[in-house]
């Protein structure tokens, strides 16, 4: 059999600018760049800013993931870059970048879904993921159960989304109100290492005998825990930080790990994936380990650099559909900023001017 193309992976959905490299579902090198602490300053990502800087860092971060990888631009065979959904000047810049690498090197452009090259980074280490596997998305924007079976030939099954507050825009938006800096993921985690997790009474969302089991809302979650600092401030009491913190994040990840087994178990799937941000979670990675233990099912977590938005995820989506043989994308391959979560490809075309 002929050795699969490398696959240059680019991604610039939001505040990273990632490139990576992989070949026969093996990650040859990778590099990122983020903007984060431009935007901390205003509390959240920026979107004019994250735009430029991913301009600036595009090549550069292009180059060190060829120089980690000890590869040059021709040997490149396939270029991969995430289409949607994300900010659409960021989109921009990547799929502009992607575009110019795969025509001045001659090789195919694919356009990828932004969540599926989440699911894929779990097959960058461990090897290939089972078919079916329950899939758990956690991130800023995002929280959804999926099943998923031939990532890049099947549709991507949805068995339930968030309603409302995503898990991670929960943490960003409760570490605010707690007085924690942005990202609030990473400081509520912090935080969290010296509190009582069971100090503070919150609720667990859509976990009742009538609720949909693998539905998700975390807009209430994060309500019950502003007024419970609203009641401290207002007598007038010192703000225990660490223990809203843990009990925070408690609730959120076992209303994560809960509704995520009770998935794999109604649907006799003995894979749990869990990808996305919140994935970084330390709490959220140490009780769906013990949740799963318990069930019997086994848990695939990407490592720690490839939880968070990266290239090597795209690229590994982009080696999946080369070597399932999918068409590339058209030359007017375009961006959708808000695209459902289908398949693996996603190719939007240009709308013609009216």
């Amino acid at each position: 059999m002929p050795e699969s193309p490398v696959v240059l992976g680019i991604e610039s959905s939001c505040d990273e600018t990632g490139a990576g490299l992989v070949r026969d579902g093996v990650l040859l090198g990778q590099a990122v760049a983020s903007s984060m602490d431009e935007h901390a300053r205003y509390g959240g990502v920026v979107p004019e800013i994250a735009a430029r800087a991913h301009v600036h860092a595009m090549a550069p971060v292009v180059r060190e993931a060829l120089g980690r990888a000890g590869l040059t631009l021709g040997d490149v065979g396939a270029v991969a870059v995430t289409t949607g959904p994300g900010l659409s000047g960021a989109l921009q810049v990547g799929v502009a970048a992607a575009k110019s690498y795969a025509f001045s090197l001659g090789v195919p452009l694919y356009g990828v879904h932004h969540l599926a090259g989440h699911v894929a980074a779990a097959g960058l280490v461990g090897g290939p993921l089972p078919d079916p596997c329950v899939v758990l998305i956690v991130s800023g924007g995002h929280t959804s159960l999926l099943l998923v079976r031939d990532l890049a030939r099947d549709p991507i099954v949805h068995l339930g989304d968030t309603l409302d507050d995503a898990a991670g825009e929960c943490f960003d938006k409760s570490a605010r109100i707690l007085g924690l800096p942005y990202p609030g993921g990473p400081a509520i985690d912090r935080a969290a290492r010296d509190g009582d997790p069971a100090a503070v009474r919150l609720p667990r969302p859509l976990t009742g005998a009538g609720d949909d089991p693998y539905a998700f809302s975390f807009s209430g979650l994060k309500t019950a825990a502003a007024r419970w600092v609203e009641g401290h401030r207002a007598a007038g009491r010192e703000l225990p930080v660490a223990d809203a913190a843990a009990s925070l994040q408690e609730a959120i990840a076992d209303t994560l790990t809960r509704k995520a087994v009770r998935a794999c178990v109604d649907h006799g799937v003995g894979t749990l994936v869990v990808v996305g941000g919140v994935a970084a979670n330390s709490r959220v990675r140490a009780l769906t380990e013990q949740r799963c233990a318990a069930a019997g099912i086994t848990l695939r977590v990407p490592p720690l650099g490839l939880c968070t938005d990266n290239g090597a995820m795209v690229a590994a989506i982009g080696d999946l559909l080369v070597r399932a043989g999918a068409e590339p994308a058209p030359l007017d391959v375009s961006i959708d900023p808000s695209a459902p979560l289908e398949f693996a490809a996603l190719t939007p075309r240009a709308r013609a001017a009216a």
